[in-house]
């Protein structure tokens, strides 16, 4: 007797086939992926300010690999899904940040980027005050910021108001070599940039995130930050000395957390008690952190452990939003080494958010993607859900935004 094995064979590729594709639909489908600019190569983290004051937010980005800074206007609702008018607002090597702030107080917003490397320096890149010159590349402005030159690898920068005098300051912060977390204080002029002096507060491994708050309730500004590397590794507080102008005392630091490699993070009243918390990825083994506020003051915090979700990247970024409009926050993830895995997803919880496991919705899929930064969720096209927007530079994606399907589905 013959046997005929083409329906064997068909029996045994869907028994093969389907958990896998049950696995899929399990997280839902990919959302549908906006680019807003890939004109240069290796995009590395997005800062948002309003700069032509239109009411649309806009972004800034350093792109490493291309060695450009470039900035993106929001063209508005109509034409979010296209291409965003840029702009090159300078040239330079290995930039890792690079954030907006009005430095001269003039009007116009400026950007200042960090560099690491041999390059070793932040600049600062003067807006035109026209506003109707951003998008001309010629009339920005590129110069060095000379008491930054070489003091090590910079990777990350906060404009605050330390001293209470003259205009804005900068939190600076590094890796590697001689690293430290310090403040970069404004002169009369921040036009002189020879004038401005560098007062360091802290001995730093990789600083991944800087946030400014009055964690104790002193009436100043203290620092959040999370350090992937060295001694100090972990989510910290640094207290200000609040002697304003002199700063004569140390920065104090409080460890909320230690002994882990710590990612980018964020702060956001999670489970709505009235008391901001912080989330932030942590590697070696890769988890989310949720750092629940248990207490005003004096401050005090309570760890629970996230589980990372299977068949995805490791952990870099995470964001707090209420994706699906529940009335409930969920986290979206953003992840590197994100081959043939998802990069980017969002979770949500049962019953209470200190819950170790919760539920994963897709966002990136597998097709493209390797190496995410920073994610933010903006309605970008007003239609009443949160979108994500964040880059990627191994696949060079570029800065782009995912539209979250909610709205769609619901019509």
């Amino acid at each position: 007797m013959k046997l005929e094995l083409r329906p064997i064979v068909s029996i045994v590729l869907v028994l093969l086939v389907q958990p896998l594709a049950f696995a899929q639909s399990d997280r839902g489908p990919a959302w549908r992926r906006h680019t807003i600019d890939n004109s240069s190569r290796g995009a590395d983290g997005i800062r948002i300010a309003d700069i032509n004051r239109d009411g649309h937010p806009d972004f800034v980005t350093g792109w490493e690999e291309g060695g450009q800074i470039r900035v993106v206007v929001n063209p508005g609702p109509k034409n979010v899904k296209t291409k965003w008018p840029s702009v090159l607002v300078g040239k330079v090597t290995r930039p890792e940040d690079a954030v907006f702030v009005d430095l001269d107080h003039d009007g116009a917003i400026d950007v200042v980027s960090s560099c690491e490397g041999k390059t070793r320096q932040v600049f600062v890149h003067w807006s035109p005050q026209d506003k109707s010159q951003l998008l001309n590349a010629g009339r920005w402005k590129t110069e060095s910021l000379p008491v930054a030159k070489d003091e090590m690898m910079w990777m990350f920068c906060l404009p605050l108001q330390i001293d209470g005098q003259h205009g804005i300051d900068l939190i600076g912060a590094g890796k590697g070599t001689g690293a430290k977390i310090g403040w970069f204080q404004s002169p009369v002029d921040a036009r002189q940039l020879d004038q401005w002096t560098w007062h360091p507060i802290y001995e730093a491994g990789w600083i991944m995130s800087l946030y400014a708050r009055d964690v104790d309730g002193d009436g100043d500004q203290d620092i959040i930050t999370t350090d992937r590397k060295g001694k100090n590794r972990g989510c910290h507080w640094l207290e200000n000395p609040g002697d304003r102008s002199e700063q004569k005392d140390a920065w104090r630091v409080h460890t909320i957390q230690a002994d882990h490699e710590a990612m980018f993070a964020t702060l956001v009243d999670v489970d709505k008690d009235g008391l901001e918390d912080i989330v932030t990825c942590a590697k070696k083994p890769e988890k989310i952190h949720f750092y629940r506020r248990t207490r005003k003051q004096p401050p005090a915090w309570e760890t629970h452990i996230i589980n990372m979700p299977d068949k995805v990247g490791g952990a870099k970024a995470v964001e707090v939003a209420d994706v699906d409009n529940d009335g409930d926050n969920d986290l979206v993830v953003t992840c590197e080494g994100a081959k043939e895995v998802s990069g980017a997803f969002w979770m949500s919880y049962s019953d209470s958010p200190t819950e170790s496991d919760w539920t994963i919705h897709e966002i990136a899929g597998t097709e493209k993607g390797i190496k995410y930064d920073i994610v933010r969720m903006i309605d970008l096209d007003h239609d009443g859900d949160l979108d994500a927007v964040t880059c990627e530079e191994r696949d060079n994606l570029g800065v782009f935004w995912y539209e979250n399907p909610l709205r769609a589905a619901a019509r």
